[in-house]
């Protein structure tokens, strides 16, 4: 559990003006998943210039690497972001 807030923490750190809304009993994990779904699907753009996951995918590595997070946080985040891409990629 502290590993999935620290995650939380991070991602909102990164994407500040991202709404992340608790639900009841809501599991952070879930929560997450579905923010670095959103974000790489592109969901909170005009679906004309929405960009591919893997577009998305380098530029959230590329904002992770760039910023102050420590390594291990690092590391972490680009990790879910992986786990998820790979989701969507076996939807498609």
């Amino acid at each position: 559990m502290q590993k999935e807030s620290r995650l939380v923490e991070s991602y909102k750190l990164l994407w500040n003006n991202r709404s992340m809304e608790f639900l009841d009993g809501g599991d952070q994990k879930e929560l997450l998943e579905q923010a670095i779904r959103r974000e790489l699907k592109d969901e909170l753009t005009h679906p004309r210039t929405r960009k591919q996951p893997m577009d998305k995918y380098y530029l959230a590595v590329k904002r992770i690497v760039e910023s102050k997070l420590n390594a291990t946080e690092q590391i972490l985040l680009i990790k879910e972001f992986t786990l998820v891409l790979e989701e969507i990629k076996k939807e498609s």
